[in-house]
């Protein structure tokens, strides 16, 4: 009788494209931090996690008690694939009342984030061997899920000229024979600055000409501070694909709610994409996110985006002060991208990655280096996150003043 063959355990073999894939470098700075905070004895001063783009604002009171009225009244189970109806209409009559532009609800799909928006957006809109064209730098999660669906992101270097986002010239230039679209935010993650209404006509109109299609990520737009630049990209035209979320402006950032302003043409083929992927968006979340749109809910946001301003107004001018360069001050977001470049030397350092690393060592503060959002700058910025209480950000300027005398 023949032995046995001796059971041989092989790990699956991870994907092509899951390899591919680079990794979310804020996270990993976060994680590399948490494991640094691990170490420090008891006594050591607290990090300052000026890092991940995570309110410190919490979903207002009314969402929380929305959500658990959905859950006391069993209203959890799968809603349609594009959401509940009631959302879908809440958020067309938001357009109207705060954007002046007229939104029909059928246009609207309820998504699992910006994230799952974004996802579903890049699935209907482009295949594998296309190319997208996005600014450099950008969050460069909308670059990976590109890439991770076999459609290559090509980046397009700006400068604080343009306040980092691509001109119409430079997207007619990069055009080329497998360009099907490009992919803009704004306001900007990690620069916080957005796009003019005017170059963003230019650029519909050079995108609309090539037969491609126009992307702008939204999901900071509640959180604008100069209402020139405040404008929804829809007002530029309905064919273009908008992405947005309930995280930054609501504070629902673990909720996953998010939602695509969609070409009326594309909403079957999104459903049918939504229908598959994900079924449909958290139940709860939908129907909590309906309190969003209560006159004090809508109240407190206003209340949010001015301390966020306000937070700008003060940590701006402080970093400059110490030696930071921030050519375009951040019109909107949470975000400040400052060049740390003339620091480096005092620091000891050769680019953002060690003046991060550095910064972390000395002062307990941890941001981002610039690598994870492209190479334009040369390695030679860092960007701090504002949503932080405003007495960590005041902290934070003093622990830095004291590293850089």
């Amino acid at each position: 009788m023949n032995a046995p063959e001796p059971t041989v355990s092989v790990s699956p073999r991870a994907s092509a494209r899951a390899q591919a894939v680079a990794p979310f470098l804020v996270m990993q700075v976060a994680q590399e931090a948490a494991a640094y905070a691990r170490t420090l004895p008891d006594g050591a001063p607290r990090l300052l996690y000026l890092n991940i783009g995570e309110p410190d604002f919490g979903a207002p009171a009314a969402v929380r008690a929305a959500a658990e009225q959905a859950i006391r009244d069993g209203r959890t189970a799968y809603t349609a694939a594009l959401g509940l109806d009631a959302l879908r209409e809440r958020l067309a009559a938001w357009y109207r009342t705060h954007h002046g532009v007229d939104v029909p609800a059928r246009r609207i799909a309820i998504t699992a984030g910006a994230s799952g928006a974004l996802q579903l957006a890049v699935l209907a809109l482009f295949d594998a061997g296309d190319e997208v064209l996005l600014p450099d730098p950008c969050y460069p999660c909308n670059r990976q899920i590109l890439a991770s669906l076999g459609v290559t992101p090509t980046l397009l270097a700006t400068t604080p000229a343009t306040r980092y986002q691509p001109t119409a010239a430079q997207i007619a230039a990069a055009w080329g024979p497998r360009t099907r679209g490009v992919m803009l935010a704004s306001p900007a993650n990690p620069t916080g600055t957005s796009i003019d209404p005017q170059t963003l006509r230019a650029i519909r109109d050079a995108v609309r000409h090539r037969g491609g299609a126009l992307v702008v990520d939204e999901i900071y737009l509640g959180l604008s501070f100069d209402a020139h630049y405040g404008q929804t990209a829809l007002a530029s035209g309905d064919d273009i694909v908008s992405v947005n979320s309930f995280s930054k402006t609501f504070g629902m950032t673990g909720w996953r709610l998010g939602w695509l302003v969609l070409p009326e043409a594309l909403v079957p083929a999104v459903e049918r994409l939504a229908q598959n992927h994900t079924i449909c968006a958290s139940t709860v979340a939908q129907w909590a996110a309906l309190a969003c749109f209560e006159a004090e809910t809508l109240a407190e946001a206003e209340r949010r985006r001015a301390d966020y301003a306000a937070r700008r107004d003060a940590f701006v001018p402080a970093l400059r002060a110490l030696g930071f360069g921030i050519p375009v001050e951040p019109d909107g977001a949470f975000y400040v991208w400052a060049d740390a470049s003339a620091l480096f030397a005092r620091a000891g350092v050769t680019d953002s990655q060690g003046f991060v690393r550095a910064m972390l060592r000395h002062t307990h503060i941890v941001a981002t280096p610039s690598a994870d959002f492209g190479t334009a700058d040369g390695g030679r910025f860092v960007r701090f996150s504002l949503a932080a209480a405003r007495a960590d950000l005041d902290e934070a300027v003093e622990r830095l003043r004291r590293w850089l005398g």
